[in-house]
């Protein structure tokens, strides 16, 4: 016959020992299911996958030569357009209105002339800047040093 096991004086009890082993298999499965919802992978990405294409705003890619030439392309339809235009009007309108049409950019250049002019006159006629000189000027690099005590403030300033 056994004995039942009896406490020993400054050993833990045997049910408390069981206890503490449930608690800490309760810890490690918490902690390992933590684990779990944390994964890396290091797979490399494909470079090309499933999806489609999406078009990209501004220049479509095209090489530097190709760029080169639509800047030329667009900059010389842009030059015709006028010169095309008022070849039509020539053969459109009567002379006098065309002198008008023709006219009227000079009458614009000279009254921004004007207008410059103007402008220079109203700077020059503008008042002088006035500049004060003061002659010799002391600056006073001291250091002041104040402490401030007590409840009823007290200030003493030490040079």
């Amino acid at each position: 016959m056994q004995l039942p096991e009896q406490p020993v004086a400054g050993q833990p009890d045997p049910t408390d020992r069981a206890e503490v082993r449930k608690l800490a298999h309760a810890v490690e499965t918490v902690l390992l299911e933590e684990m779990a919802t944390y994964h890396r992978d290091d797979t490399e990405l494909p470079a090309v996958g499933d999806t489609p294409p999406v078009p990209q705003p501004g220049q479509p890619p095209m090489s530097q030569w190709a760029i080169d030439v639509s800047g030329v392309l667009k900059a010389v339809s842009v030059a015709s357009l006028p010169i095309g235009g008022a070849l039509w009007i020539v053969g459109q309108v009567e002379p006098l209105t065309l002198g008008i049409i023709l006219g009227s950019p000079a009458v614009a250049a000279l009254a921004v002339a004007r207008l410059v002019a103007k402008v220079k006159d109203a700077n020059q006629a503008a008042q002088p800047v006035v500049q004060n000189y003061y002659g010799n000027v002391h600056h006073d690099t001291r250091t002041v040093t104040s402490t401030t005590r007590g409840v009823i403030a007290n200030t003493r300033n030490h040079n």
